[in-house]
């Protein structure tokens, strides 16, 4: 009851103000942005009763499955294997700094025990767990940063309004209850940042579900306030394809690197805020039984890379199975890529995008008076860096510690290499002049 008054007094606030005062980070927020930069590398975990059915997490719309009948796979769904210690042990060793879990995905079930709809995990399985919580806990204890994702859209609930998705699930109503579905979201997210411990930050997705209505209003600013208000460390981040909104403190790109547009989904402009690129592990966010085309370890490092080239986190997607149990393969790659970042985590953690561009050779990182020259990609034994006004002191190998030569030259230098690379990631340490 006392979340409840929380979460509704602040609403009727904003409403009795008008329109809510510019967002001004507090201290603790500003630290935490700064934190969030550089941990650089985070796992994303797509679980939910979708992978039931293994066929992906919008196999609900894909399909056109009915609400009442999709639901019913709540009643078997009793991942027996999940071990949260075992989840966070093994993601620790990757490297990653910090998870974001799929709290309520857009099919609507709750992954952790809300008070506001019995359609979770602990009330309407026979699993009777609430593995957020078992989770929290584990990353509180292990030094795992926890973020959360959070849907603004749903496929089950009569009071959610109907956008472009979910509309073939059965619903009566496609104009749904809006007043009743904003306060069952700020409900619910006042339950998950005060219930769980320390939230890193709250990951929403679903805002373009209501792109053919352009007017719609999602009264974002009245959420964004509530959660800095519970937890103003709290980090927000929505994944709207868009720059960011006020009161967002991260800005998010699905399936790009910054600045890049492959996927169609980034071709929004890139701002000033920490950033995160999410991809995943194989081809599917939630698990899907037929894919199995996990990426090389090769390739999910120079991505990792590639995204602390462009001053990014790389937030990897891995979508654990009906069991509980992350699957093999990926348990596979984060091994492999841990042993990677024990050798060279140095050139990637409180990094910053360095001073010399990314190229199809590869990119730099740089802390302070030290550039890190990441090689992915060179067909020859000299390498040209654009250093037009900085002066090197030095160049040595980041592993085997031994000097290159350099020779400046018009607008930079020549670093000359023993040999044409065949590392995953030739690095290059660069001591500039201060």
């Amino acid at each position: 009851m006392k979340t409840r008054i929380i979460s509704l007094l602040l609403l009727l606030s904003l409403c009795s103000s008008g329109r809510s005062q510019p967002y001004q980070p507090m201290a603790e927020n500003l630290q935490s942005r700064q934190e969030f930069r550089d941990s650089k590398f985070g796992i994303f975990l797509h679980w939910g009763l979708y992978c039931m059915l293994a066929t992906g997490e919008w196999t609900m719309t894909n399909n056109n499955l009915n609400y009442k009948e999709y639901a019913k796979l709540a009643g078997g769904f009793y991942p027996s294997r999940f071990n949260a210690a075992k989840w966070v042990a093994a993601i620790k060793t990757s490297g990653a700094k910090y998870i974001c879990f799929t709290s309520r995905h857009h099919e609507g079930f709750s992954m952790f025990h809300t008070r506001y709809s019995d359609y979770n995990i602990v009330d309407a399985t026979p699993f009777r767990r609430d593995v957020l919580k078992e989770l929290a806990d584990e990353c509180h204890k292990q030094g795992i940063r926890l973020h959360l994702y959070y849907s603004h859209i749903d496929w089950y609930r009569e009071d959610a309004p109907q956008g472009r998705t979910g509309r073939g699930t059965g619903r009566p109503d496609p104009s749904g209850d809006w007043n009743s579905y904003y306060a069952f979201m700020n409900n619910q997210l006042t339950e998950l940042l005060t219930g769980y411990g320390k939230i890193g930050a709250i990951w929403f997705d679903g805002w373009w579900d209501q792109d053919r209505n352009p007017g719609f209003d999602w009264q974002l600013p009245g959420q964004y306030a509530l959660i800095h208000r519970l937890q103003p460390a709290c980090l927000i981040g929505n994944n709207h394809h868009r720059t960011p909104f006020e009161g967002e403190d991260i800005q998010i790109f699905e399936r790009d690197l910054p600045g890049e547009n492959k996927a169609g989904l980034s071709g929004q402009g890139v701002s000033n805020l920490p950033l995160e690129t999410c991809e995943t592990m194989n081809g599917m966010w939630g698990y899907k039984i037929t894919d199995q085309n996990y990426k090389p370890a090769k390739t999910l490092i120079h991505y990792l890379v590639k995204a602390a080239g462009k001053d990014a986190n790389l937030l990897m997607n891995i979508g654990p199975q009906p069991d509980g149990e992350l699957p093999a393969v990926a348990m596979e790659r984060l091994a492999e890529i841990g042993e990677w970042m024990k050798v060279y985590g140095e050139t990637i953690y409180g990094t910053r995008g360095g001073c010399v561009a990314p190229h199809p050779w590869g990119v730099t990182t740089q802390k302070g008076n030290k550039l890190y020259v990441h090689i992915l990609d060179l067909q020859d034994k000299a390498l040209f860096l654009p250093l037009d006004g900085k002066r090197v002191k030095k160049a040595v190998g980041y592993t085997d510690r031994q000097p290159l030569k350099i020779q400046k030259c018009r607008d930079g230098v020549m670093l000359y290499l023993s040999e044409v690379p065949t590392d995953i990631d030739k690095v290059i340490e660069l001591h500039l002049e201060e």
